[in-house]
């Protein structure tokens, strides 16, 4: 496997910059989630290292090699698209064949046999391998486009938002087992998703990216208690984190304008009233939905809380988070 290296990396379309001096660097076995909206330079930051796509300006690197003037089949990297690319006249296990039929592999029968049967269990479409590709739904489709990219063994897997297709249960199974596969195997893994379950769950670093700049890079238990920004701050977290006026509660320091309190840092039993306007009953935990001075906020309670609609509440924050009126972390 290897290192990738984004060394001030610009990419313009036209009057668009798609991504502005980006740096970036991708540890040798490590699963990166990017996170931002649309727009942000997820997918284009996933071209520039596949080759699919060339900076302006910039360099990258894969296992410490310059990729300028590299196609994407010298680069040694699999990469799985949101849409589905399959080879529709192609039955499933042709599909998932044909990467290691490549004259540059070379690979023993036996062996492509072995893999296409292994992936096809993990991917839970054994019961397929003998379909087109066209008599597919969907998700099946998905799953053959990532099965396609397993069976092969390259120095980066590169996936754009591979399960968004999927229904929640095969989701939340796939995330389980992409996370296996990419432990056992050491892989190196640049991930694409809007999924903050996704990015929680199976990163080992995120890359939080706004308007084409990265804004902070760390695992997501640092992000997610560390943000450097309010930006930052919301790209993990469910229940989004609640952000009030910094003068909300006492203790403000000099220069803030906002405080920001995930769900959990909501003590409760004292401080300032608050009314509860709804309560959802989730199993394991209980979320209230309150408002204070007009502001709407989130917490959670005991699973087996009796409080509901209209009752009031005291609430003091812990472990507060403030930000500058840039959005900027202070402290």
């Amino acid at each position: 496997m290897a290192e990738v290296e984004l060394l001030r990396v610009t990419r313009r379309f036209g009057a668009e910059t798609a991504l502005q001096d980006l740096s970036m660097t991708v540890p040798d076995g490590a699963f990166v989630v990017l996170l931002g909206p649309t727009g942000a330079g997820k997918t284009t930051t996933l071209r520039m290292v596949s080759g699919l796509d060339s900076p302006d300006s910039g360099t990258v690197r894969i296992g410490g090699r310059d990729m300028a003037g590299l196609a994407p089949a010298q680069r040694d990297v699999a990469m799985v698209f949101q849409q589905y690319s399959l080879y529709p006249h192609l039955t499933v296990r042709e599909n998932l064949e044909f990467p290691l039929k490549s004259p540059v592999l070379r690979t023993p029968r036996e062996m492509i046999d072995r893999k296409v049967g292994e992936v096809a269990e993990i991917l839970q479409i054994s019961h397929k391998l003998d379909n087109r590709a066209t008599a597919l739904s969907g998700g099946e489709m998905q799953r053959v486009s990532i099965g396609r990219a397993l069976v092969r063994n390259p120095a980066v897997y590169l996936m754009d938002e591979p399960l968004s297709s999927l229904d929640a249960k095969l989701r939340a199974d796939l995330r389980v087992e992409l996370k296996n596969i990419q432990a056992v195997s050491g892989a190196t893994l640049l991930y694409v998703t809007h999924d903050q379950i996704e990015a929680m769950t199976m990163a080992t670093h995120v890359g939080v990216l706004d308007r084409g700049r990265l804004v902070q890079f760390g695992t997501p238990r640092e992000i997610y208690e560390d943000p450097v920004s309010l930006y930052a701050a919301g790209r993990l977290g469910q229940p989004r984190i609640n952000v009030l006026p910094a003068d909300t509660f006492a203790g403000a320091p000099p220069g803030a304008a906002y405080i920001a309190l995930r769900p959990e840092h909501i003590a409760q039993g004292e401080g300032r009233e608050s009314r509860v306007t709804r309560v959802e009953h989730l199993g394991d935990q209980t979320r209230l939905h309150l408002t204070l001075g007009g502001r709407d906020l989130v917490t959670v309670t005991d699973p087996h809380t009796a409080l509901g609609a209209g009752d009031i509440v005291r609430i003091r924050p812990r472990d507060p988070l403030y930000f500058d009126a840039a959005g900027a972390r202070l402290g």
